[in-house]
């Protein structure tokens, strides 16, 4: 069978069992273009390295390739449609995933302040679009993805709630926003109506002047030019600088380090921050607290506190 006829077939099952499969169909087909049009039983063990290499130095999506061939050839096998898998078996030294990134106060703050830097004459709304997109990631805790896939109906400006659908694990959540954000967010919604609405409310929030929605890759391209205008460094010892997503894990920070000056009960709250952010479970969120000096020093200060506490009634 044609190795394209059997990544459709794969794709297509697994959105029969509710898969979203979009970057992974992606990957899937440059993966058959790649190999040209052979049939699932030709596919050379070389070329699949050649493939799962890529171009310039070894990086990380290497593993990622590596885990969706697994599932792809798993699928043809137990169909009979080929009898053996031409993925290498042992896993080369890859280099370390990037650690998340927790932007200071003061950098998120220049980033907003950078933010006219986009300024683009074909696309006026450009610079205004994307302060607000910033301060919507980090006000929200919502992944970029969630963000770009907002339509105009989503935005409950009276109530102060966001309507996610279609999360990352399938699931419509809501997003309560404070009062400041939701000013911002007014003001974002009286511009956006200036541009097409192709789709009535059902349309983009966040768009290019066209009125179609936002590429995920211009606005990445975007925030680079942001994070450069805002002169937001790699941090020694990374390879790679600060990423837009890591607004998620300073949104996540930043929330942990208030509840502990406040005195709140993190423990007892931690389970609201994972629903909150749209965690299938408390362990998710947990990787995303990264201990920085903040955190440390307000988690010590909580324990003296305890010790001092336990001193006190013996």
């Amino acid at each position: 069978m044609e190795l394209i006829k059997v990544v459709t077939a794969y794709v297509a099952m697994q959105r029969s069992l509710g898969m979203r499969f979009s970057a992974t169909d992606r990957l899937l087909r440059q993966f058959a273009r790649e190999m040209g049009n052979v049939d699932m039983v030709d596919v050379r063990p070389e070329a699949v390295l050649t493939f799962l290499h890529g171009a310039g130095e070894l990086t990380a999506t290497w593993r990622l390739k590596y885990n969706v061939l697994t599932g792809l050839y798993r699928f043809a096998v137990s169909r009979g449609y080929c009898e053996t898998c031409p993925l290498p078996t042992s896993v080369p030294k890859l280099p370390p995933s990037q650690t998340p990134y927790v932007y200071s106060t003061g950098e998120l703050r220049r980033l907003i302040e950078a933010t006219p830097s986009l300024y683009s004459y074909r696309s006026r709304q450009q610079a205004s679009m994307f302060k607000t997109l910033i301060l919507l990631l980090y006000g929200s805790g919502m992944r970029i993805g969630e963000v770009l896939r907002l339509t105009m109906h989503d935005v409950d400006l009276i109530d102060r709630v966001i309507v996610v659908h279609d999360t990352k694990f399938f699931k419509t959540r809501l997003v309560p926003i404070g009062p400041r954000l939701s000013v911002e967010l007014a003001a974002h919604v009286g511009w956006r109506r200036h541009l097409p609405m192709p789709a009535g409310e059902s349309s983009r929030l966040f768009t290019s002047y066209t009125g179609q929605g936002w590429p995920y890759s211009q606005v990445i391209t975007l925030f680079q030019r942001l994070r450069r205008a805002a002169h937001i460094e790699c941090p020694e010892g990374e390879l790679h600088p600060p990423r837009l997503h890591d607004l998620l894990h300073t949104a996540a920070v930043h929330r942990v380090l208030a509840w502990y000056r406040d005195g709140r009960d993190v423990q007892r709250l931690l389970p609201q921050l994972a629903t909150y952010l749209g965690h299938v479970d408390i362990k998710s969120t947990q990787r995303y607290l990264r201990m920085t000096p903040e955190l440390l020093e307000e988690a010590s200060r909580r324990f003296a506190q305890y010790a001092q506490c336990g001193d006190d009634h013996e």
